[in-house]
């Protein structure tokens, strides 16, 4: 049964690790909730024709976590594999882009305001709520 998935190639996701220094030092991250399980995650999503990586994790950003203005770096900052549960029922194994994103504003209302949480934390926080370990060791290395 696992040997199927194994074999399948994988598919690619992009994501913005977003992210907002803080008056004192040091960093905030963003997290959201996704909309099946409830569990931790980056704003992310499959890329998006005409859009470079980068660009198509900012859309994502702005749609999944309200994030309004932001600059993003053009090269991912690290991968992570995990299973995308799809809505066919069927699961796909994907490897996620991460880019980093530095947060100048978020709005009140965006998108999906209504079927995400949003939360700002620290890296070594954000590491502890996620479950995929190859994004775990991003956020503990941000």
């Amino acid at each position: 049964m696992v040997l199927p998935l194994l074999r399948r190639p994988k598919r690619v996701q992009v994501a913005a690790l977003c992210y907002r220094q803080l008056p004192a030092g040091g960093k905030d991250v963003l997290l959201i909730t996704s909309r099946d399980t409830g569990r931790w995650i980056l704003p992310k999503g499959w890329p998006i024709d005409g859009k470079t990586g980068a660009q198509a994790a900012l859309q994502e950003a702005w749609e999944e976590a309200g994030v309004e203005a932001a600059e993003i770096q053009s090269d991912p900052v690290g991968r992570f594999d995990y299973v995308k549960h799809l809505d066919t029922g069927g699961d796909a194994p994907v490897e996620t882009q991460v880019y980093l994103a530095e947060v100048r504003a978020l709005a009140p209302s965006y998108p999906e305001a209504d079927e995400r949480t949003r939360r700002w934390v620290s890296p070594s926080e954000a590491a502890n709520m996620v479950d995929e370990p190859g994004l775990r060791d991003i956020l503990r290395n941000f």
